[in-house]
């Protein structure tokens, strides 16, 4: 804590200007957000760079688990019901996608990710491959110090681009937009990168935030290397027959884990019940 504020404190002489609101909440809940991850981790672990969010930019993104609350209560179920299901069929590489834009698809991935940190026994990754347009690192608030496009070509190693999120979540986020991504993902170079991080950091779970399906030919690129995928679909914009085309090109690179309905104006009694749950 005392290394935290002295930082900020130099990096405000550095500025020439007082302590930001963001920096005084930072040095005030810093010792409890940058937590040292647990003794039988890999030692990488500990060379990633804390993250230390701000809820209120959080939530006001939709990222709605990083605190127990009943706004958490359905990405929490999913949360359940997906590590269940992978620690079942022994998959630990989850691919999140949807047919179209706008589905809520990145936003889904950012709420599980965080989610997995409230569960400080399992190690979790979360990966940016929307590389055309990147999104975690707007829906986290923060930004990386290197791209994870230099990471999947060797440039840069996993443990000096990727942030900490407590103790136990990993994420890798893109700085910009690539151009050609599909070439990116398709390269064995790339596959083999795939492979070192969990060889290294051994995760138990990694997920990967994927771009539409039926927009561009990028996540065909990168299926190859998951175990599943789940596919996010938006009500009143997604039609049937997307989520029908979506799901059988899926199912012919991995298997598909589920299909989640998002933006949806119903909720029936149980939800309402578990809504108000504490």
């Amino acid at each position: 804590m005392e290394k935290l504020q002295k930082a900020l404190s130099k990096a405000r002489r550095e500025r020439g200007g007082a302590m930001s609101a963001h920096d005084r909440s930072v040095a005030r809940g810093g010792a409890r957000s940058a937590k040292t991850p647990h003794a039988g981790f890999p030692p990488v672990w500990e060379k990633l760079t804390p993250l230390i969010p701000d809820n209120a930019h959080l939530q006001s993104h939709r990222i709605m688990t990083l605190n127990a609350q009943p706004e958490a209560n359905p990405f929490d179920v999913l949360r359940t019901k997906i590590w269940l299901l992978m620690r079942e069929n022994g998959w630990k590489r989850l691919a999140i996608t949807s047919p179209n834009k706008s589905c809520g698809k990145s936003t889904t991935a950012c709420n599980l990710a965080v989610g997995f940190s409230r569960q400080s026994e399992v190690k979790s990754m979360l990966l940016d491959l929307d590389l055309r347009r990147p999104s975690i690192a707007t829906l986290l608030g923060a930004q990386p110090d290197h791209d994870i496009r230099e990471v999947l070509t060797g440039e840069v190693a996993p443990e000096e681009q990727m942030r900490r999120l407590r103790s136990n979540v990993a994420i890798s986020m893109a700085r910009r937009p690539v151009n050609d991504p599909t070439q990116l993902l398709l390269s064995r170079k790339t596959a083999a990168v795939f492979d070192d991080i969990q060889t290294e950091f051994d995760p138990d779970m990694m997920i990967f935030d994927l771009p539409p399906m039926l927009v561009t030919d990028d996540a065909r690129a990168t299926l190859k290397n998951v175990d599943c995928a789940l596919i996010v679909a938006r009500a009143e914009q997604t039609r049937i027959s997307q989520v029908d085309i979506c799901e059988r090109e899926v199912s012919e690179h991995t298997n598909v884990l589920g299909v989640i309905l998002n933006n949806c104006r119903h909720m029936g009694p149980e939800e309402e019940y578990y809504g108000d749950y504490k």
